[in-house]
């Protein structure tokens, strides 16, 4: 275990210790209820999370962002929260957790979330974090703070995605692009749009990710296969990151819109499913009970296939 690594097992362990809220509320992830739906090559998991209901249900429209203060400044934080440092960035211990490791990564100074100029970040971060993922959630595909730049980091083991991926990858990607230091996959039959760079070097990867995120600002795919959706400036994105034996793995997963019918919808058809990372990755986070034991395998597929390019 490398130095930044025991920094961040002691960060998180003092934080159940001495913080009552990350407490309880990763005491309360031991015994979520989750159930599993498949989809023969692969699954999701759904998982009963009551105390997510802070992010599925975030306001994220600018009227709500410029009433409340910004909850990644250092100055706004709980007094309870600790950090460590890296770089331009802070890790910090996020007490409503989804991973059995759940961590944010602010930048210190407050900009908006968008992804290209930190992207090189992103990987530094991987490379430095190698027994954790790191995702990126952008302004309108689940961030709960678009206007505060930040990553966040879990447990590598806990998302589907990556794991499926591994598995998968023979069976179920199609190369588009390759090159000595670098090859760029599709994954298909997956339920939703999603875009692999391989890369064991730092500035390939970048050029990969930066033609990819042009083509979508441009409104197409490299593919060809239809057109993004725009937040701003910065195509709907989500995005994870992973470092291991000398190589970065990036699953680019193009969105197309921010929260699905079920989610506004009143009666016994809601379902608060905010799709995000997580969820595009292969583990829906369900705030309500009763949404819970409802959500079934159709809902599923119609979720993933209005929030994916």
């Amino acid at each position: 275990m490398d130095f930044l690594d025991s920094q961040i097992k002691s960060l998180f362990l003092d934080q159940l210790s001495s913080w009552k809220l990350a407490r309880d509320n990763y005491a309360g992830l031991k015994t979520v209820q989750t159930k599993t739906v498949s989809f023969g090559d692969f699954d999701v998991r759904v998982q009963f999370n009551p105390a997510r209901m802070v992010s599925s249900g975030a306001k994220v429209d600018a009227k709500s962002i410029a009433a409340r203060p910004c909850f990644l400044c250092a100055a706004n934080r709980p007094a309870e929260q600790r950090s460590i440092d890296f770089g331009d960035y802070e890790i910090l211990v996020n007490p409503f957790p989804i991973f059995p490791e759940h961590f944010t990564i602010p930048r210190r100074e407050h900009v908006p979330q968008h992804i290209k100029p930190f992207f090189g970040d992103m990987l530094e971060l991987s490379k430095a974090l190698d027994d954790y993922l790191i995702f990126y959630n952008g302004p309108q595909c689940g961030a709960s703070a678009p206007d505060h730049m930040h990553f966040q980091s879990g447990s590598k083991n806990f998302l589907p995605l990556v794991n499926e991926y591994k598995r998968m990858k023979e069976t179920h990607t199609e190369l588009l692009v390759t090159s000595e230091k670098m090859q760029l996959y599709r994954m298909i039959n997956y339920l939703r749009m999603v875009y692999v760079v391989e890369s064991s070097e730092k500035e390939s990867a970048i050029d990969s990710f930066e033609k990819i995120y042009n083509h979508l600002t441009a409104g197409t795919s490299p593919s060809g296969a239809g057109q993004a959706v725009k937040s701003g400036d910065e195509p709907m994105l989500n995005i994870v990151s992973t470092y291991e034996n000398g190589k970065w793995t990036v699953f680019i997963i193009p969105r197309k819109a921010f929260r699905p019918w079920q989610y506004s919808v009143e009666g016994k058809r809601q379902l608060l499913v905010s799709p995000a990372t997580v969820e595009m990755g292969g583990v829906f986070i369900t705030p309500v009970k009763a949404h819970f034991e409802r959500i079934s395998k159709e809902d599923i597929q119609s979720i993933l296939e209005q929030a994916s390019l």
